[in-house]
């Protein structure tokens, strides 16, 4: 069965249905040795050459395809490759000798935490459309004074210059004095949102960390600049939280966190008209993630999956790749 160019490429993974459109256009792809034509039907028949290469196609989604997890140290930068010189997530990751490796979302050099990475572009296109509202969470140092009337314009939305913006859901995570922590729950991922909200009501945050991306959590043994392939088991759920189908065709839809206060334990939320966070202190369950141990810190982690950054190698594979950022 035949389908467009954009879509068949993207889940072969050699990028986003954007990056395909963009090489498309630049006549960078060729089927059956004509210039490709943006939304032309192809198939796994088809002769498909990128920058002279063949491309080797498969109109089935299989087990073939990785998703891996990364936790991105601050000072690292989320393109393939930098003017200035600076380290990139590529650098760190594992090569593949299939496909390549499509970045889920950015974060900014300031921010450290969980970034996903696939082979399978359809995929990642999913998991980043605004459409498919997938939750991210992020562990907030806020450096000045939160008072509850903040709390609430930051959950009932605040204009900022792209537009109106608020959190889901906010956890007070403790701390003392100016340093506080709190757990924020949003589903969109706009350049430095989270940031920005924080300071429109006049407070910084002094560290940020992502901790949770739709249905995949940052492990705690997964230390900064360390990666972790994910298993079977929790790449089903995590096709299931888009509704796509995994491996052996069967659909698997995996239950998205209710967005009601209350509903995902430990997650208070703040309402106009009742009781919003106090300034107490939490009970006993913070987060280790917003911020860990020394002991966990100077830990090896806790399962021989966990890899370390390598010493050389992009991570690219030796898969043609479309210029520009990942």
């Amino acid at each position: 069965m035949k389908e467009r160019i954009q879509k068949l490429l993207s889940r072969a993974g050699y990028g986003s249905r954007r990056e395909i459109e963009r090489m498309v256009n630049a006549g960078e792809i060729l089927v059956n040795g004509q210039r490709a034509a943006s939304g032309q039907a192809i198939d796994e028949n088809d002769q498909v050459t990128l920058r002279g290469q063949r491309l080797h196609l498969s109109s089935r989604v299989n087990a073939t395809h990785k998703v891996l997890m990364y936790h991105k140290p601050a000072g690292e930068v989320c393109t393939l490759s930098d003017p200035e010189g600076r380290p990139t997530v590529f650098d760190s990751l594992p090569k593949i000798r299939a496909g390549r490796w499509i970045m889920v979302g950015r974060l900014d050099i300031n921010t450290d935490g969980l970034l996903l990475f696939t082979t399978d572009g359809e995929l990642a296109n999913k998991l980043m459309h605004p459409s498919s509202e997938i939750e991210r969470e992020y562990a907030c140092r806020v450096l000045g004074e939160v008072n509850n009337e903040m709390l609430i314009r930051l959950q009932e939305g605040v204009e900022l210059e792209d537009g109106k913006a608020n959190f889901m859901r906010i956890k007070d995570a403790g701390g003392e004095g100016v340093n506080h922590w709190y757990h924020v729950v949003l589903a969109e991922g706009r350049n430095r949102e989270v940031r920005r909200l924080w300071e429109s009501q006049g407070v910084k945050i002094s560290r940020l960390i992502r901790v949770r991306y739709g249905n995949i959590m940052l492990p705690r043994y997964l230390r900064s600049g360390h990666h972790k392939e994910l298993e079977v088991r929790e790449l089903r759920k995590l096709y299931g939280l888009v509704n796509m189908a995994f491996e052996d065709g069967s659909d698997f839809t995996a239950e998205r966190p209710e967005r009601r206060s209350g509903a995902r334990p430990g997650m208070k939320s703040v309402d106009s008209g009742r009781t919003a966070i106090g300034g107490s202190h939490p009970s006993a369950r913070r987060s280790s993630l917003a911020r860990p141990s020394s002991s966990e810190r100077s830990s090896s982690p806790a399962r021989p999956t966990v890899s370390r950054r390598p010493s050389n190698g992009s991570g690219a594979g030796k898969r043609p790749q479309p210029r520009g950022r990942g």
